[in-house]
């Protein structure tokens, strides 16, 4: 009977196994952190297994990231088939992340104006950070160059379109926009020839996005191994310790994402996908805590496709364009991460801001949101460059290098839900039914 009960019991689902798995990384983590003799063992295991388990699974993502990205958006491209309702979705895509990007970061510069996280921190406090991480720090500021407010017209059109696509790609990080460029030149010129002259082209990216969809589903049964090892190796490293020294800066940046993520994304699935809220967040479930565990929105791209398809009922056209290019374009959560840090660095170095300061301090997080890779770590480079073009001392990145990670779990999170709300909205509006 017993047996039977057993063999009977349907397996975990998928996200619950995550979760757990994130929450043994995090107590295993803490626990190797704080315990003295289990320093040297757990640095061995996070060294030898935990981040290379991790970092395999990350690889795996990655590697299917650049082929899925073509061959979805090629595909979603042709697939709405009329240049009129391409340009419609295109333009409500772009809007909905331009809107949603604005709000979040008013979010943001508010709190860290009312909060003032800048001003609690203790002064040894910041300087021990300093200390610690001076040199990563250091690092950072010679490798990002500065933004302008004002960029020429020339650099943007450098930004979006490659001269050569292949040798875009060609680098540990593939330039995504120049990727999503091209696709979308293709799946253009699809839509302007006959479909019987496309159709061997679409059918074989039909073939190959199933392809990496069945690989992906492969590699997903890593993840909450994955997820424990990642979670492990950033809390064992860390602890919870710098958490609660960076507490009035950790809480501005988490209430804030809270704020846009369960308030501003109800009321846009609530109004205008005409979805429950919970049962919005209950469907995408699987897609947050990939995106928690990996920090990257462009790993979570094949978990948010198949949650978008299947969980949302979102056509799949509609659902590729979307979600494909708001894995770079749509990055709420960074902007407004990126406006906190900001104001909590200048306010730590004592650099009172002017209104018109802040307020390009916000348009330069809404660009920052729209063309920061969705990598880990991604909106770091951009931080700085905000920093230097307010004369504010770079070198202070050192202060949140330290939690950035944890951080940087928490804001994907939001890049990811936003992007699913956004094509909800877009398939809504566009007259479909979303599955109740």
């Amino acid at each position: 009977m017993t047996d039977t009960t057993a063999a009977a019991r349907p397996p975990l689902a998928l996200h619950t196994r995550i979760l757990l798995g994130l929450a043994l990384g995090a107590i295993a983590g803490a626990a190797a952190h704080d315990i003295v003799a289990l320093q040297p063992a757990a640095q061995w295991f996070a060294t030898q297994i935990s981040a290379p388990v991790g970092q395999l699974f990350l690889s795996l993502l990655l590697m299917l990231v650049v082929p899925l990205v073509f061959a979805s958006l090629v595909v979603g491209v042709a697939g709405i088939g009329d240049l009129r309702r391409l340009g419609r979705v295109g333009i409500k895509s772009f809007v909905f992340s331009i809107v949603m990007s604005a709000i979040s970061v008013a979010i943001g510069i508010t709190l860290a104006n009312a909060l003032a996280p800048g001003l609690q921190l203790d002064a040894q406090i910041a300087q021990t950070l300093r200390a610690a991480y001076g040199d990563a720090a250091a690092a950072q500021v010679a490798a990002a160059p500065p933004p302008t407010a004002s960029a020429p017209l020339a650099q943007i059109v450098e930004s979006l379109v490659p001269r050569n696509p292949v040798a875009s790609l060609a680098s540990p990080t593939p330039n995504m926009l120049h990727l999503m460029c091209f696709a979308l030149a293709i799946g253009l010129g699809a839509t302007l020839l006959p479909r019987e002259r496309v159709q061997p082209l679409i059918a074989a990216l039909e073939g190959l996005s199933e392809i990496v969809a069945q690989l992906i589903g492969l590699v997903m049964k890593l993840a909450p191994v994955a997820v424990f090892c990642l979670v492990f190796n950033n809390v064992q490293q860390f602890g919870i310790g710098l958490l609660i020294s960076l507490g009035w800066f950790v809480g501005t940046v988490l209430l804030g994402l809270g704020l846009h993520l369960f308030g501003v994304y109800s009321a846009v699935v609530w109004w205008f996908a005409k979805i429950s809220p919970l049962r919005f967040f209950r469907a995408i479930r699987t897609a947050m805590l990939t995106a928690f565990s990996t920090s990257s929105s462009s790993a979570t791209l094949p978990t948010a496709l198949r949650v978008g398809e299947e969980e949302l009922g979102v056509p799949k056209e509609i659902n590729s364009f979307v979600l494909t290019v708001g894995a770079t374009a749509n990055q709420n959560g960074t902007a407004l991460y990126e406006g906190i840090t900001v104001l909590f660095l200048a306010q730590l170095a004592g650099v009172e801001l002017s209104l018109a300061q802040q307020l390009m301090v916000v348009y330069l997080a809404i660009l920052g949101g729209i063309g920061t890779a969705g990598v880990p770590a991604g909106s770091i480079p951009f931080v700085i460059g905000i920093l230097a073009s307010i004369g504010v001392d770079p070198a202070l990145i050192a202060v949140v290098l330290g939690v950035d990670r944890i951080l940087d779990m928490c804001r994907t999170t939001l890049n990811v839900s936003g992007d699913l709300a956004a094509a909800a909205y877009v398939a809504r509006s566009e007259g479909y039914t979303l599955k109740p």
